[in-house]
């Protein structure tokens, strides 16, 4: 007998977009979609165009990021954005390594529409080619003024960076951010069973290793993000 998973669990494994709205050739989560204009505008009057560079990804996009870094068709890069060699790695370390950067599939914070990935589009030409890598965000980046200005005003909004911090796992992503109240919800609702059925039932490279170190990566790259902090 075939069992419908509940929708709040699609929703949170990337394999539903029924939570989404449209907006800024983008999709992000309905209930978030007024703080995050409300930070646009805000950002606009300190002199940035907070822009949206990736928002949405549903589990069938994440797994051909996936994939492909675990068939070295795409590059895996290290803390120093250095290509990593996979060859030379085990199935287990493969897939450390390229979380590092890149989300489990099913356990991405893009599958919930309340994480996005922001740029100030006014601070680059309209040909710049976006990498969205630690050195664009740290001071001498062109992204480093809204970075700071990040910093101060995200909770103002309701909002927060969950990989503001290198905590052993996902490394530093300064352009990442997350509605806090939206994302708690939905993150509450995700478990390592959750994980386990969605990536047993899919066609991941390295899933056996996947699911056989299933709770020390969830330990590691799912649940170990950084707190957010109270307005004040």
């Amino acid at each position: 007998m075939n069992v419908t998973k509940p929708t709040s669990i699609m929703c949170i494994t990337g394999q539903s977009d029924t939570h989404l709205t449209d907006i800024q050739n983008h999709r992000l989560h309905s209930a978030i979609i007024s703080d995050f204009l409300a930070l646009q505008s805000a950002a606009k009057k300190a002199g940035f165009d907070l822009t949206i560079a990736s928002s949405f990804r549903d589990f069938e996009r994440q797994s051909i990021i996936w994939n492909n870094k675990f068939l070295g068709i795409r590059p895996v890069y290290n803390k120093q954005q250095k290509v990593v060699d996979l060859t030379k790695l085990n199935d287990v370390d493969k897939c450390i390594a390229i979380m590092l950067y890149s989300a489990l599939p099913g356990a991405s914070r893009h599958h919930l529409g309340t994480d996005l990935d922001v740029f100030d589009k006014a601070a680059v030409s309209d040909d710049y080619k976006l990498q969205l890598t630690p050195d664009e965000y740290l001071q001498g980046g062109p992204f480093a003024p809204l970075s700071n200005w990040l910093d101060t005003n995200l909770v103002k909004f309701g909002f927060y960076r969950p990989y503001q911090h290198d905590l052993g796992g996902v490394a530093p992503e300064l352009w990442h951010i997350s509605h806090i109240k939206q994302s708690q919800l939905l993150v509450n609702k995700l478990s390592e069973q959750v994980l386990f059925e969605c990536i047993k039932n899919s066609e991941l490279q390295g899933k056996r290793a996947i699911l056989d170190n299933l709770p020390a990566i969830y330990k590691r790259f799912v649940t170990n993000v950084s707190p957010h902090l109270k307005e004040g």
